[in-house]
């Protein structure tokens, strides 16, 4: 009876005993844990930029006209040769009661004027009637020897100065009758119902679709004024503004890619790195040097035909491409005592210090070079209490 007792009490500390020491034996630490994988790494430039069409036409007035309604809308399509827009004459100017007056004075002046022309006109035709008849006189008497010969010259002469006087007249009284319907012509009233000569159609120069229309109502706009703007959408580029000390690593025919316009990634090229940089003003107002960077869109239209002309994007232009790497997340690395960079593996419920050398790093994934093969786990972000054996309990992110 005293050993069963004795057999029951020590069941009892041994039971207490393994309670306790499981009661405050340490807990494992619940970590996010990612495969080291083995795949492509990018290494790339990313940076915002804009879409912009690679061909495109402003069409314009050729002179001042009255452009009539367009009757295009953005979207349409135009061929060449297509009427985009007509322009009409420009409608006399609107004048005030003193302008009117000065105008009616200017159209009897010029009536005067034309009187007088004739009147100067009938004046010099009998000027040259008496220099006829004074050459008639002048010849008869020099055939019967009473005149010199220089008298009869002088005769002559007058009788062609005299014709001479009588063109000039009559020019004189083209000019004026000219200045008269002139002067009658700025008395007619501005309205829309005199309409003096032909319309002019203004047609498109190229194949395309119409992007802007700046003035779409009937106005009356000045030579060089933009009526249509014209573009192909199938032909589209993006422009972005690098640093200096980026863009020294991009070079022309360079694999791109843009991204976040609102559909999946569109494969695209490094078509030109523009050689004369500039000095542009951050949002903390540092100044940067930056070049603008061409960049070709090279995927068929069916995968972006949504973007358009001026679209925001984000460029990513790829410097570094490696095939069979292996890849772990950036979020796993961290600095350790000796300079280099190490990772937390997770080896039989545990946490393993590893160090790692690395051959190159982007915004999500680091390129390992040793210290880590495909299929091991690693510790994701590792918090403060983790170190190298403690007891953890990996979970998926």
């Amino acid at each position: 009876m005293l050993q069963k007792r004795t057999l029951s009490l020590a069941a009892a500390g041994i039971a207490t005993a393994a309670l306790l020491a499981w009661a405050f034996s340490p807990r494992p630490v619940t970590v996010e844990a990612a495969a080291v994988v083995l795949g492509r790494y990018e290494q790339s430039i990313e940076e915002d930029g804009r879409t912009r069409l690679k061909d495109r036409y402003t069409v314009s007035a050729p002179v001042a006209a009255r452009v009539l309604r367009i009757a295009l809308r953005e979207g349409d399509h135009v061929s060449a040769g297509e009427p985009v827009a007509v322009l009409m004459p420009v409608m006399s100017a609107m004048v005030d009661e003193r302008s009117a007056r000065e105008a009616a004075a200017r159209h009897q002046a010029t009536v005067a004027n034309v009187a007088r022309a004739m009147a100067r006109i009938a004046r010099t035709q009998v000027a040259a009637e008496e220099a006829q008849l004074e050459l008639h006189r002048t010849e008869k008497l020099a055939r019967e020897g009473f005149l010199a010969a220089s008298r009869l010259d002088s005769a002559r002469l007058a009788l062609a100065a005299a014709r001479r006087e009588v063109d000039v007249a009559r020019a004189e009284r083209e000019a004026a009758v000219h200045e008269q319907a002139q002067a009658a012509a700025a008395l007619l009233p501005a309205n829309g119902s005199v309409q003096a000569g032909r319309p002019l159609t203004v047609r498109s120069p190229v194949n395309g679709v119409v992007l802007r229309i700046p003035q779409a109502s009937e106005a009356t706009v000045a030579a060089g004024a933009p009526l249509v703007d014209l573009g192909d959408p199938a032909r589209m580029e993006v422009i972005a503004e690098l640093l200096t000390t980026e863009a020294v690593q991009a070079r022309p025919g360079g694999a791109a890619v843009v991204e976040r316009w609102g559909g999946p990634p569109v494969k695209a090229r490094v078509r030109l790195v523009e050689p004369a940089a500039f000095t542009k003003v951050s949002a903390l107002g540092i100044e940067e040097q930056r070049v603008k960077v061409v960049v070709d869109v090279d995927a068929p239209p069916e995968g972006w035909r949504a973007m358009g002309d001026g679209f925001r994007v984000t460029l990513r232009i790829l410097t570094q491409q490696v095939d069979q790497a292996v890849l772990v997340p950036v979020g796993a690395l961290f600095p350790i005592g000796d300079g280099g960079m190490g990772v937390f593996r997770v080896e039989d419920a545990r946490a393993k210090l590893q160090p790692v050398e690395l051959a190159g790093r982007n915004g999500s994934e680091a390129w390992v070079r040793t210290g880590l093969k495909p299929g091991d786990q690693v510790i994701l972000y590792p918090p403060p209490s983790v170190s190298d054996g403690q007891r953890v309990q990996a979970r998926r992110p």
